[in-house]
């Protein structure tokens, strides 16, 4: 009897080592929490389609991050050093994954991020990977399509100095719009949280702007739409991938009709069956379409999941040098190959708001912007 029990409390045991815990940082409160749950039912979505790697259950740890950058890199060391997860997915934001890669670098764990576009995410980094187009990228295709599609000459451009996104996006912008269309560009500041506008939008409109770009997050967006629209504003406004989210028109309304911005998913462009079949079953589990943060947490689950069976291991380093050597991974977001420095190649959607949707209007890819 005692031995038929200790079998038993060893098999127990056994058991609970043999799960493979993934962990996932996300802003579930503060700021960029509306990006946070839309990532989180993308990952939840996928979790439940795939629950299993190795023949071992697979874990899901999920940490707030409050928005905050020193919460980011706290949270990581938790999940790595406590928990003992052999992967990260996350965080959103530029500046808070850039904490937490820190950590992860020094714990040699890899970590991938969901709609980190900053160059400096995986700058240097070895284990610090993503699924997302990077800033060079977008912000040139901003700057391309507003030159070529919109013929804009002028733009005033509101800089959150906190974000490491912002200022990013905005170089990119700049050098291709001045260097090919030889647009005159002024920029503005402002830090994140700020709900006053009415001095900057005063000098774009004294600049005689064509165009108002806010390399932002969807809050202050749709705050600087209203009263750009409010102080008589009618030219374009255009913004980067931090305007994905539904809260931009539920907080903007009228404001952001007519605004295009950079993304890397939209529902009406899925034009393959993996990408339509994830709009139905999100649609059958959550009633809505879904927003890009959802499809780039999906991706980046299954992107580790992957990752994990083709290193055949539960080895962080391992599973690291499979994310790294991704090679036409077949996402809902699109292709994704990783190359040499963690980032992905892939295209950049152009999206407008009209009738408060989210509708395609162009894509940019790799080769429109050589």
């Amino acid at each position: 009897m005692r031995k038929a029990l200790g079998i038993l409390i060893l098999l127990i045991t056994l058991s609970l080592f043999a799960d493979i815990k993934i962990g996932v940082l996300l802003p579930m409160t503060g700021g960029l929490s509306a990006f946070g749950d839309w990532t989180k039912k993308g990952i939840d979505l996928a979790y439940e389609q795939k629950k299993t790697v190795l023949g071992e259950k697979i874990v899901l740890v999920y940490v707030d991050t409050r928005s905050e950058k020193t919460e980011a890199a706290n949270a990581m060391a938790r999940l790595i050093d406590k928990e003992k997860v052999v992967a990260v997915i996350g965080e959103i934001s530029s500046s808070n994954s850039m904490a937490a890669a820190e950590i992860a670098e020094a714990r040699k764990v890899p970590q991938v991020a969901v709609t980190s576009t900053s160059p400096l995410v995986t700058q240097g980094k070895k284990f610090v990977s993503r699924v997302c187009f990077i800033d060079p990228f977008q912000g040139t295709a901003l700057a391309e399509f507003a030159g070529k599609n919109l013929k804009v000459k002028k733009v005033t451009i509101f800089i959150d100095i906190e974000q490491d996104y912002s200022v990013s996006m905005t170089n990119y912008f700049v050098e291709r719009f001045e260097k090919k269309y030889k647009g005159q560009v002024q920029k503005v500041q402002y830090k994140s949280g700020v709900q006053e506008f009415s001095a900057q939008i005063a000098q774009a409109i004294a600049f005689g702007s064509d165009a108002i770009m806010i390399p932002g997050f969807y809050n202050e967006i749709a705050l600087i739409a209203q009263q750009a629209r409010s102080m008589g504003f009618k030219g374009y406004i255009l913004a980067g991938d931090g305007a994905d989210a539904p809260e931009l028109v539920k907080i903007g309304g009228k404001a952001v009709e007519g605004l295009y911005f950079t993304t890397h998913y939209v529902p009406e462009a899925a034009n393959t069956k993996i990408s339509k079949d994830f709009v139905e079953a999100f649609k059958k589990k959550y009633g809505m379409l879904p927003a890009m943060n959802a499809a780039l947490g999906y991706d980046a689950y299954m992107l580790i999941v992957d990752a994990i069976e083709r290193a055949k291991s539960k080895d962080p380093v391992k599973i690291n040098e499979a994310i790294r050597s991704t090679k036409g991974f077949q996402g809902v977001s699109g292709t994704i190959t990783i190359d040499a420095n963690g980032n992905p190649i892939k295209d950049v959607i152009i999206v407008k708001v009209q009738n408060g949707q989210f509708r395609y209007a162009a894509r940019i890819e790799p080769k429109d912007l050589q």
